[in-house]
């Protein structure tokens, strides 16, 4: 789409639906294309008078709302880039973010989770008497930290913080021809229409986001967002996609899974659907298998990609499911104009059908992280021809069809919930404990195709740890998705023979 900017979709849209519904806040209310663009028209204005031009980055410390969604195209307008973190997550990981990539401002309704100065948000009203927006805040950032030796591409979109291997949250810089990349392709394969009801499940900080924000205000269709407490709660969700008449459903597995516990889900009118797509993480095909027996009408779509390519392959599955299927569905083929091959460790392209580490080089993959020069160096290969492929981490081989299969994760990266989850972020935390020594993370498979994720410690307080205490002390410094589900309090943790900690026999104790 050439210069066109992610923002222009929202103007677009506005200037050929304006009086149609763009998003829907439940219990909360709704906006218009034009009322929506004249939120984010506000938001622009607002930061503007403050000086934010092209290049600056602004954070947002929201739930998800209409306030939140006006503040990304607003950040946008000004040519900014946004920078969304999990407002429930603790103050001193979204600090880090903020800090990190050195904000201008960011927009929160409680400066205090932050991170960041709390004491001069209260100078800094938003203004407005709106009332989406009329109790925002504009929070102080470290605007004066030096980034001209930072290599940013132009038109930086958006900067995604994931989990990083060092224990630090580490940056995925997007611009608005990566987002295009695929949300293009989104509407080739997928055809949306004005008419299509549009679930916003995941949080905004979340990569699944990119498809539910712009490929429905893209084509004038209706977004249904979906907070952090809704999204948990299966009846909840059985009556919203039945209530707003969803015709387009994205989120995870595990939440899909979860509607499958809600005994009386065939009393719900969930007709509208037409498209399923799933993301994230592994679906296990009991669950699947289950979810297309309850909804036998809609189309189904696994799409794969780590934050970093956002969605480069993708596989519509069969329905119904062969009964004889026993494995995950495969994650299919390239997509949004990307190309991918399979490697070994050193760097040489596997013969067909056999596992190696999945490269994805094209349009919508990013150019690399935050000021992470040491990172970029060694998650990108360049061939002999010049081209830069981002190493995914991810084993994957070939079937006989073409389509790869997800088979694990090279390094100690695991998906839960449909997030990134680097083992090593929860051990940096909870050897900041000052009774903790040491401190060991492993995921274990469960029978149902997940992970379990088991915290082994040795502790050198009076008392032995309970673990309403070791969970309290995570809640505190982790996001929940990160904390573990099992603790094992050791006299000592097992050594290799170089004297590092003994992940395997670690696994074995379990």
């Amino acid at each position: 789409m050439g210069e066109i900017l992610l923002h222009q979709l929202l103007e677009k849209s506005a200037s050929q639906h304006a009086d149609r519904v763009a998003v829907v806040e439940p219990n909360v209310g709704e906006a218009s294309y034009a009322e929506l663009n004249r939120l984010a028209d506000t938001i622009c204005e607002t930061l503007r008078a403050k000086g934010v031009g092209e290049g600056d980055r602004v954070g947002i410390h929201l739930a998800k709302s209409i306030a939140s969604l006006a503040s990304i195209f607003g950040i946008l307008k000004c040519g900014a880039a946004y920078v969304p973190v999990d407002s429930k997550a603790p103050a001193a990981r979204n600090g880090f973010i903020f800090t990190d990539c050195a904000v201008r401002f960011v927009i929160s309704r409680s400066p205090e989770g932050t991170g960041l100065d709390a004491s001069q948000a209260v100078s800094q009203p938003f203004g407005s008497d709106d009332e989406f927006l009329a109790d925002l805040l504009l929070v102080p950032g470290a605007s004066d930290k030096p980034t001209d030796e930072i290599d940013v591409p132009a038109r930086l979109a958006y900067i995604l913080y994931t989990s990083g291997s060092t224990g630090k949250p580490k940056g995925v810089m997007l611009t608005h021809s990566n987002a295009f990349a695929f949300v293009d392709w989104c509407s080739e394969a997928f055809t949306p229409n004005k008419e299509d009801r549009f679930s916003s499940h995941a949080p905004f900080h979340f990569d699944l986001s990119i498809l539910d924000i712009y490929l429905p205000l893209k084509h004038g269709a209706r977004m249904v967002l979906i907070g952090e407490d809704a999204g948990r709660q299966p009846k909840t969700l059985a009556s919203l996609i039945s209530d707003e008449r969803i015709s387009v459903w994205y989120s995870t597995p595990s939440i899909l899974r979860l509607l499958l516990e809600v005994k009386d889900i065939d009393s719900y009118d969930h007709s509208s659907l037409r498209i399923v797509f799933f993301a994230g993480e592994v679906f296990p095909i009991k669950h699947l298998r289950a979810l297309i027996d309850l909804w036998p009408e809609p189309d189904y779509f696994n799409l794969y990609g780590p934050t970093e390519t956002n969605v480069c392959t993708y596989y519509e599955v069969p329905t119904p499911l062969p009964e004889e299927r026993t494995e995950p569905v495969p994650i299919g083929t390239v997509c949004s104009g990307d190309t991918a091959i399979v490697m070994d460790e050193q760097d040489a392209e596997v013969p067909p059908a056999a596992e190696g580490e999945l490269y994805v080089t094209g349009p919508s993959v990013t150019s690399g992280y935050w000021n992470l020069p040491e990172r970029n160096a060694i998650a990108f290969h360049t061939d002999a021809a010049g081209t830069k492929w981002y190493k995914t981490g991810d084993v994957v081989r070939q079937d006989d069809e073409g389509n790869y299969i997800y088979v694990s994760r090279r390094d100690r990266m695991i998906k839960r919930h449909g997030y990134r989850v680097e083992l090593g972020e929860i051990e940096a935390a909870l050897y900041g404990h000052d009774s903790i020594t040491e401190a060991a993370v492993v995921a274990i498979p469960d029978q149902d195709g997940g992970l379990i994720v088991k915290a082994f410690i040795s502790w050198i307080g009076e008392d032995r740890p309970s673990i309403i205490k070791l969970k309290r002390f995570c809640v505190e410094n982790l996001p929940a998705y990160m904390i573990p589900d099992r603790f094992s309090v050791q006299p000592e943790l097992p050594k290799t023979s170089t004297d590092k900690i003994d992940y395997q026999r670690l696994k074995e104790m379990e």
